[in-house]
């Protein structure tokens, strides 16, 4: 009986999972600072949402603060992958910073079509989640025009100047099924809500929710490795649930797996939020591997073959 119970155990690999092609760019952006212009580099907030890689980079000399007024005059400062607004490049400027800006340019096209859609006066709703690096940077590109929708509450409180020039538009990391009852709920209120020129919602964000929905109704266990404050990796374990698996949890590392959750469990679903190294992933198959879950079959949905330049200010540079 336990040879049989054994060999039922088996994992379910989502593919994509991991990196996005933001993400590298924006890793890739700071690592290479550090080669040109040796340590210390300063990055204005987390340059992607993951410890493993904020902790790898601190060790190597990057200071990460919360604030460009704690970066010293002059000094070399890297704008994180979730964007920043205006205000703050204007504050980097009069304080003769030099900086690279590794915003992810699916990221770059929201604000310019905030700035669009403000040039031609219309009251935009941003849905999001408030407090979100992300959302701070979109909505400061046109704070005059720009509303925070987060919770259906928000959409009852929304208000616009003419419900015939009113749009939505998103933050990139969201649940896409989610998103979309949002913007149900804001289109019974204003029947004439214009949708964003094209999907907000970023390519990686929805390949890796359809990765998660194709394998989570076979799963007793789904382990998300990612971020508590991983917008797009929280939103991982929501999607997992709905889709019908029966527990999922999100763990930064291996051994944060409590081994009370394996309890029953034959098939267990893994991916990883779009700032997570695949090497974590590695070492949480490893992990279950020892405890026989040996047994991983790849679910893939989607093969991915993006890439970005880097940032402009590092490509003027030798390589």
């Amino acid at each position: 009986m336990t040879g049989a119970s054994r060999s039922a155990k088996r994992v379910l690999l989502a593919k994509p999972r991991g990196y996005c092609a933001g993400v590298d760019r924006a890793v890739i952006a700071v690592e290479k600072a550090l080669e040109l212009y040796g340590a210390p580099v300063y990055v204005r907030k987390e340059i992607v949402h993951n410890r493993h890689v904020v902790e790898t980079l601190r060790e190597r000399g990057v200071i990460f603060v919360d604030e460009t007024s704690e970066v010293p005059e002059g000094a070399l400062v890297v704008f994180s992958a979730h964007g920043v607004s205006p205000a703050v490049h204007a504050e980097a400027a009069e304080r003769n910073l030099r900086t690279i800006d590794a915003t992810c340019p699916l990221v770059t096209k929201v604000h310019k079509e905030v700035n669009r859609f403000a040039r031609d006066d219309y009251d935009i709703l941003l849905i999001g989640h408030e407090g979100h690096e992300e959302v701070e940077g979109t909505s400061g590109e046109a704070p005059d025009h720009v509303q925070l929708v987060d919770t259906a509450e928000d959409v009852a409180k929304a208000k616009v100047r003419d419900p015939a020039k009113v749009v939505w538009l998103s933050q990139t990391t969201l649940s896409v099924d989610e998103t979309m009852e949002r913007v149900d709920q804001l289109r019974e209120r204003f029947p004439a809500l214009a949708d964003p020129p094209s999907d907000d919602i970023c390519y990686a964000t929805s390949n890796r929710q359809v990765a998660v929905k194709a394998m989570a109704g076979e799963c007793d266990l789904v382990l998300v490795v990612g971020s508590r404050n991983s917008s797009n990796s929280k939103r991982l374990v929501e999607v997992a649930l709905q889709a019908g698996a029966r527990d999922a949890r999100l763990i930064d590392f291996a051994r944060e797996v409590d081994e009370s959750w394996l309890e029953g469990v034959e098939t267990v679903g893994v991916t990883s939020g779009a700032s997570v190294p695949d090497v974590l992933v590695m070492e949480l198959l490893e992990w279950l591997s020892e405890r026989g879950w040996s047994d991983i079959e790849e679910v893939t949905t989607a093969n991915e073959k993006i890439a970005f330049a880097l940032p402009r200010e590092l490509r003027k540079l030798p390589s």
